[in-house]
């Protein structure tokens, strides 16, 4: 490791790049950006927050000439701890650099492609393409806490939108550090920008190229292009998607910040009028006869699937309420902000032995105000285990509630209904509140509750007996089971809240043997960050990007020393 004198000279020179307000060496100013939203926490020498994609390269120059591991870090709203330093167990110091304030969208190509600049969020790309009638690879979910969209192509982020499969481009403006140890910049964005990374960074922050600098090539494809025709394959016996698929790692693609990203192009997609359906059953086999005819049978896939266990719909209705009528009230661009205040609070609280007082406060306001969630949900909730949200375009709502209903008709096992626009827009948001409804439980119930195990899986398009049962003697370790994913693609998220005592981590290598024996794969859409194992693929990705293990080491459980010892 550097001597004293080493490291603070370097945290000068990162000072002299981007001023002394966005160099953050304090605990508690480093703790929003070095501790994972759900997972993983660890050190740093310092978080350089970089104000332009110039000062980004310089910052990197300055690590990369300082032998210093460097974490790239977007939003920070990955749940796997994928971009944040884990443990103290490093060989060389840890910069992590913080890109939020690189929050540039250019739209090309009459609003058809953008260029997305590192700190640029799924809320705001979904504002600018609004007036193009378009969106973008993702609209809600992880709009909903601010996410960024290099983050979900770096780390093959899945979403709900079945048409549109794992965030995916092959053109891509990135830094690697080559197997001679030596800083480039690969330009393979497909825009002409100069040659010098000076010149094309600058170039491509201002938008200073013209029409004729980009360059359209049908062999280099800025979403995917095979999962229309995947998801639709409902008797194959593999999953759908998952990150370790090798024919989608492609350069900055599943990269998982083993290669320093500056800007990506992206297709946007044109947005389309639907209406919503609310399917409840007591029977998985049900809820399977709907997908196989919603996969195979309609004109053109539906918009969206969604499913809810009963007590994940619980959970999420009583720990995700504050969530809901947060967005509810001030949109998702507010989102961002109220973790980063929530987060400095807790700080404060945690130094005082008051761990989890803002979360008991929040549940105890929240526990006061109205339900908020629409009456025909909550009976379909007292009715029915399962439930699913069904997105269809407008031009095949009929055929499928012809379907719904010829198949209802007579059966006690099931119902559904029609929805209302507010209820469409109510049961989609109940859906993504879940996702943090278990962090909210485990911090309010701290002395009944180890920890969550979370699980983000992908299984196999034809099986049939999607619904987990798991041995007795695990089953008794576990307070509440929360099930809830994007059905259509059998992705599922699976949330174990384990009793007090319980070790956690040997759990999940449980879990992780009988997800095997069923033929998933694992993690589906959430990258392996510090919790999963990276496959051979995923890690043959990742030296191939990074010959020196100098970018986020140690992800996917590989090697944290220098040269991948």
């Amino acid at each position: 490791m550097p001597s004293n004198s080493d490291t603070q000279q370097t945290i000068q020179k990162l000072i002299s790049i981007v001023g002394k307000q966005h160099v953050l060496t304090d605990d508690n100013d480093t703790r929003l950006y070095r501790q994972g939203r759900r997972y993983g926490a660890g050190q740093v020498l310092a978080v350089a927050v970089p104000g332009t994609l110039l000062e980004q390269w310089q910052v990197l120059k300055t690590a990369v000439d300082a032998d210093c591991i460097v974490i790239m870090q977007a939003a920070n709203t990955g749940l796997t701890g994928g971009s944040t330093p884990f443990g103290d167990d490093y060989d060389r110091p840890v910069i992590l650099m913080s890109t939020r304030r690189l929050a540039g969208i250019q739209v090309i190509n009459e609003g058809k492609q953008v260029i997305c600049l590192p700190g640029a969020t799924l809320d705001r790309l979904e504002k600018e393409l609004a007036q193009f009638n378009r969106e973008p690879h993702s609209v809600i979910g992880s709009s909903c806490i601010g996410a960024s969209v290099l983050g979900g192509v770096c780390n093959n982020s899945g979403g709900a939108l079945v048409r549109r499969g794992p965030a995916y481009t092959e053109l891509a403006l990135y830094a690697r550090v080559n197997d001679a140890g030596e800083l480039e910049l690969v330009n393979h964005l497909g825009v002409n920008l100069g040659a010098s990374p000076e010149e094309i960074l600058t170039k491509l922050e201002n938008k200073k190229y013209q029409l004729n600098d980009i360059i359209n090539n049908s062999s280099c494809c800025a979403s995917d292009q095979r999962y229309e025709h995947d998801v639709k394959q409902v008797d194959e016996n593999t999953p759908a998607r998952f990150n370790a698929d090798p024919t989608r790692l492609f350069e900055a693609s599943g990269s998982a910040g083993k290669v320093c990203v500056f800007a990506v192009r992206l297709d946007t997609f044109e947005k389309i009028p639907s209406q919503v359906f609310y399917v409840g059953t007591n029977s998985q086999h049900d809820l399977t006869e709907i997908r196989r005819f919603l996969l195979k049978d309609l004109p053109r896939l539906p918009i969206a699937g969604e499913y809810i266990h009963r007590v994940a719909y619980d959970i999420g209705a009583e720990y995700g309420k504050d969530t809901f009528m947060f967005i509810e009230k001030f949109g998702t661009a507010k989102v961002p902000a109220a973790f980063a205040m929530k987060d400095k609070v807790d700080g404060y609280l945690e130094k005082f032995g008051m761990k989890g007082l803002s979360d008991k406060v929040l549940q105890l306001v929240t526990k006061f105000m109205p339900n908020h969630l629409p009456p025909r949900m909550n009976e379909f909730r007292d009715l029915y285990e399962h439930h699913l949200v069904i997105r269809i375009e407008n031009q095949d709502a009929h055929l499928a509630e012809d379907f719904l209903k010829t198949y209802f008709h007579g059966q006690s096992s099931g119902s559904y209904f029609h929805c209302t626009e507010e209820e469409g827009r109510k049961a989609f948001l109940h859906r993504f509140a879940v996702a943090g409804a278990a962090i909210r439980y485990r911090d309010t119930h701290r002395s009944e509750v180890e920890d969550i195990v979370a699980l983000d899986i992908a299984l196999r398009r034809n099986d049939r007996e999607w619904v987990e049962t798991l041995p007795k003697a695990m089953d008794d370790l576990i307070l509440h089971k929360l099930y809830y994913g994007h059905f259509l693609c059998h992705v599922f998220h699976q949330d174990y809240i384990v009793k007090k005592g319980v070790d956690p981590l040997a759990m999940e290598h449980q879990m992780w043997h009988l997800l095997d024996e069923r033929g998933a794969e694992y993690p589906a859409e959430h990258n392996v960050g510090h919790l999963y194992v990276a496959k051979p693929a995923l890690k043959n990705h990742y030296q191939k990007l990074d010959p020196t293990n100098s970018f986020n080491v140690g992800i996917g459980q590989t090697s944290k020393l220098k040269y991948w010892k």
